[in-house]
């Protein structure tokens, strides 16, 4: 990863996640691994990118479920006003304790966009993936 002001325990973390989707079959996500499921997912709804993207805990700072649902629903409000379709997930760590992460994997957005997306959202990253369906991590900070 390149420099940056996360720390690197967060860092760290973002690479250990299984960010799950919520799919007519589930699956999950894993950094630097590609993904069948995913690009199956793309070809179907005719995309070569897609984001897992939240709205959660700014800058990794757990703010709560009361907090953060209302932060998600603007997030998904902002998605379905540009058209872009998204599926339901998580991002769940497998040992840190952090709670999951409610968050939603954005259909057919570029890289720029899903970057642009997690900064007006606070987020420290954004998973991102390319047309070969192997998430990686934009770090914003």
């Amino acid at each position: 990863m390149v420099e940056s002001a996360i720390p690197p325990a967060t860092r760290q973390a973002f690479l250990e996640t299984a960010y799950h989707v919520v799919a007519p079959a589930p699956f999950a996500l894993r950094i630097g691994e590609r993904s069948e499921p995913l690009a199956a997912l793309h070809r179907a709804h005719g995309v070569v990118a897609s984001a897992f993207v939240t709205a959660c805990n700014p800058r990794s700072q757990d703010l709560g479920a009361a907090a953060n649902a209302p932060r998600m629903a603007a997030l998904r409000a902002e998605l379905q006003a540009v058209g872009v379709a998204f599926l339901e997930g998580d991002g769940v760590h497998p040992s840190n304790g952090w709670p999951p992460e409610s968050s939603l994997l954005a259909l057919g957005l570029p890289r720029a966009a899903a970057r642009a997306l997690g900064q007006r959202h606070g987020q420290d990253a954004v998973v991102w993936c390319d047309t070969d369906a192997v998430p990686q991590i934009e770090l914003l900070r």
